[in-house]
């Protein structure tokens, strides 16, 4: 693989509470997955990400996730179809409707958190997060995790899907994540995780927790922004790729 897309979590600041440095990472990263207002954001917010995402040319996604404003959306949930999809749907039209404002366009969807982990592979809920993407935009490209079993129902379903690998991530040997709930769940240190991302783009594979290893298909990586050194790792991650001679440009630039 000769280049990568970078992604980051970002618009999840609130009121007066920030979350992450959005301005930085947007320096780093070729696409931002954007909070929509169910598990953090607002509005104001929001759309200031938006702004300047459309100023430095990244690419803008819709980052939807289960009505938890109080659980970061991380909290497992099982609403009805008709509860996700209307949720799915209102969270994608509200950042499309801020980012023709900002001068942006949305171009794909990244559930987040405990949906993200939910649909990967649980079908029905899959279903539910595919049909409200189609019902909105079929062009709008889903990013899902990599090796789930969502990749291969949401391509079956006529999506187009960019499979995500996590840098700051423990991966278990089955090629989940490791729960935030353990020890050793999140990687901290930049250097660390810049090697690990140097050899998933290389080579393919990762090692698991338990050492095991794996081979992922990775369209883009990403980088949390809510992290205490995430700057710093997004930052470290970029500049391994780039002296590597790996481009890095979103994937909806072709």
């Amino acid at each position: 693989m000769t280049h990568i897309d970078l992604n980051s979590d970002l618009g999840e600041s609130f009121g007066p509470w920030p979350m992450g440095d959005d301005v930085s990472m947007l320096a780093i990263v070729t696409s931002a997955n954007i909070a929509c207002g169910f598990h953090a954001g607002d509005p104001v917010g929001i759309l200031a990400v938006l702004k300047e995402a459309a100023r430095v040319g990244v690419s803008v996604g819709a980052h939807v996730g289960y009505r938890d404003l109080v659980g970061f959306g991380r909290r497992n949930m099982d609403p009805s179809s008709q509860e996700l999809m209307g949720d799915t749907i209102y969270q994608i039209g509200a950042l499309q409707g801020l980012a023709k404002a900002a001068g942006a366009r949305v171009t794909y969807v990244k559930p987040h958190g405990a949906l993200y982990n939910t649909i990967a592979h649980d079908a029905r809920q899959a279903a539910d997060v595919i049909d409200s993407i189609k019902a909105v935009d079929p062009s709008l490209a889903l990013m899902a995790l990599s090796g789930a079993p969502i990749v291969e129902q949401a391509r079956s379903a006529g999506l187009t899907v960019v499979c995500e690998a996590f840098a700051d991530r423990s991966y278990n040997a089955d090629g989940s994540l490791v729960s935030r709930r353990l020890a050793g769940s999140v990687i901290h240190d930049p250097e660390v995780v810049a090697s690990r991302m140097l050899r998933l783009v290389k080579e393919g594979r990762i090692t698991a927790i338990d050492g095991t290893e794996i081979e992922l298909e990775a369209h883009s990586i990403c980088v949390h922004g809510d992290t205490m050194a995430a700057v710093s790792i997004a930052r470290s991650v970029r500049d391994a790729l780039v002296q590597d001679g790996v481009e890095l440009k979103s994937f909806t630039h072709g």
